[in-house]
């Protein structure tokens, strides 16, 4: 499979832990300590300052938990710390993502490939069609790279900008954003998911997607609908000062067209499926060479001098890369959007990853997984309740394993022969695991995915988890269709106990 998202771990690697001393009771305990911790933290202890580094280690508290749980039901510490250790190898590839996007952040803004997205972008944009016009970009550009992630890094970023200037809630634009950018991850064809649920399901790529379309294309309609809506209402404080932030950009900046062919190449190499930390890679060398022809200003500034030498070219760079930078502007509505962190501002979503890696490994050594996807499987007998059973499974996954791909691949292993048995397509199977298990991961906020989005784009997962509309929106459409028995194929042939 070649995948074309950027994800934390190869779902070939990933491994069902059983355990028949473990009871579902006990595998519960973990879950609720979590749940209970994170709940304090966040709503009572540290508002939206929690992912600074406290929800980290309530993570961790929950593996401690975990732990216990195994000790009393016969897993060795070292069973435990190799299952840790194997889920943190899974997210080398997603952490040098994560530093070369910051990377590649801090060359485009000081390159001005990002002010002069935002300046073009409030010329096009207005705020009525604004945020049904980010789920389209979005749309577009993750169904051609097959990449929420990469959307999220490179039109992602921009949009936030021009959302800041427009005065536009960036919760609502986040939400946008990761609507159209999961509409792309979970029907591209270049996109892992979309070829690991059928793999996991026993039905082919393009039947898959097909299918797939019976309830995703709603959800988007759905979406849309209610973005228009939200923009025909919105009231916005950036609109009367547009032309003087366009004045201040243009002031602070060399803006020119041709600084779009560096995300336009990025773009490009990724649909031709070059490997995203290569693009990305190359996207951040490609903004540095940008930044050196078109802001020979800034970037000496950035590395200390007043004109532009080799020395001084060469620390604003590396600056621009690795910590804060900023470009120089009078404007206070564009001092925010004029600054990154470049890798040291992905620093604390690294943490985070890392400590949701070490729970979920846990509760996956002492077979915790395995013992709620069976005990969901039990409970329904009906065709609506197997549906549901899945898609409660994909949703308890995203919350204790912090992991999306685990969210297919436990289900589908788990409910493959339970839809057969049921006389069902396994299509049905691939198009529920998509439904409710890559489009969710990103609305919670130390799974991998929700941690990258949030990092990336710089808002907090709960501010824009209730405006992800297609994310939230798409596991009910799926258990509408199972309820009305709307398009759920059977199989031709059903497989009798």
């Amino acid at each position: 499979m070649q995948s074309q998202d950027i994800k934390p771990n190869d779902p070939k690697d990933d491994q069902v832990v059983e355990n028949v001393e473990l009871n579902i009771w006990e595998a519960l305990i973990p879950v609720v300590a979590l749940i209970l911790m994170l709940f304090y933290n966040v709503f009572f202890a540290f508002g939206d300052d929690a992912l600074s580094g406290s929800n980290q280690f309530i993570l961790l508290m929950g593996g401690a938990v975990a732990a216990i749980v195994g000790f009393f039901n016969k897993v060795k510490f070292d069973q435990m710390l190799e299952e840790v250790a194997v889920n943190i190898k899974s997210t080398a590839g997603a952490i040098l993502i994560l530093l070369m996007v910051g990377a590649l952040a801090g060359t485009w803004l000081i390159s001005g490939i990002i002010p002069t997205m935002i300046y073009y972008g409030l010329q096009i944009l207005n705020p009525t069609i604004f945020l049904a016009s980010c789920v389209i970009i979005c749309a577009i550009i993750s169904v051609a790279t097959g990449s929420s992630w990469t959307t999220s890094a490179t039109v992602g970023i921009a949009l936030i900008g021009i959302a800041n200037a427009l005065g536009i809630s960036v919760g609502m634009t986040a939400g946008a954003i990761l609507s159209g950018a999961y509409f792309g991850d979970k029907i591209s064809p270049l996109s892992d998911t979309t070829n690991l649920a059928p793999a996991m399901a026993g039905t082919d790529l393009f039947t898959h997607i097909r299918y797939m379309l019976y309830t995703t294309v709603p959800t988007l309609i759905i979406t849309l609908i209610v973005f228009i809506i939200i923009g025909l209402n919105l009231e916005t404080s950036g609109i009367a000062d547009t032309h003087l932030i366009l004045a201040a950009v243009k002031e602070s900046i060399n803006v020119s067209p041709w600084l779009f062919l560096v995300p336009i190449v990025v773009i490009f190499l990724i649909i031709k499926k070059t490997a995203p930390l290569i693009a990305l890679l190359i996207g951040t060398l490609l903004g540095a060479i940008a930044a050196l022809i078109f802001q020979p200003d800034i970037v000496s500034s950035i590395g200390g001098g007043t004109s532009l030498t080799f020395e001084n070219g060469y620390k604003g760079i590396m600056n621009a890369i690795t910590i804060d930078s900023a470009i120089p502007t009078e404007n206070e509505a564009l001092k925010e959007l004029f600054s990154a962190g470049g890798m040291s501002g992905m620093l604390n979503t690294i943490w985070l990853i890392l400590c949701a890696m070490v729970f979920g490994g846990i509760m996956d050594a002492i077979g915790a997984l395995a013992a709620i996807s069976k005990a969901l499987l039990k409970l329904f007998h009906t065709t609506f309740g197997l549906f549901a059973s899945t898609v409660f499974s994909c949703l308890a996954l995203n919350l204790t394993a912090s992991d999306q791909y685990l969210a297919i691949v436990v289900p589908g292993k788990m409910y493959a022969k339970a839809y057969r048995d049921k006389g069902l397509a396994p299509e049905n199977l691939s198009r529920t695991l998509e439904d409710s298990g890559t489009v969710t991961s990103v609305l919670v906020p130390w799974n991998t995915c929700g941690a990258y989005h949030s990092g990336v784009l710089g808002v907090d997962t709960l501010h824009y988890a209730g405006y992800a509309v297609f994310n939230w929106l798409s596991p009910f459409m799926t258990l509408i269709f199972a309820a009305f028995r709307i398009k759920i194929r059977e199989l031709k042939s059903p497989v009798k106990e």
